[in-house]
């Protein structure tokens, strides 16, 4: 099977080809590729919070930023 005959389905249950889903992850991330470096800061510390308060991990170091 080709990407282009092989369907999967998204966690919105829409069926896609192969090839749509790569295309899409390929957008998203030039479209992350693209954001302000402070937001890149600011989704950094986010992960860095959920490390911490969810994930139970006491070694990470949450970034304090002014």
């Amino acid at each position: 099977m080709s990407e282009d005959t092989m369907k999967i389905v998204t966690r919105d249950n829409k069926v896609i080809t192969l090839r749509e889903f790569f295309e899409g992850e390929r957008e998203t991330r030039r479209e992350q590729a693209r954001l302000p470096f402070e937001e890149k800061i600011r989704i950094l510390i986010t992960l860095q919070k959920l490390a911490v308060n969810w994930g139970g991990k006491k070694d990470v170091i949450v970034w304090e930023v002014e």
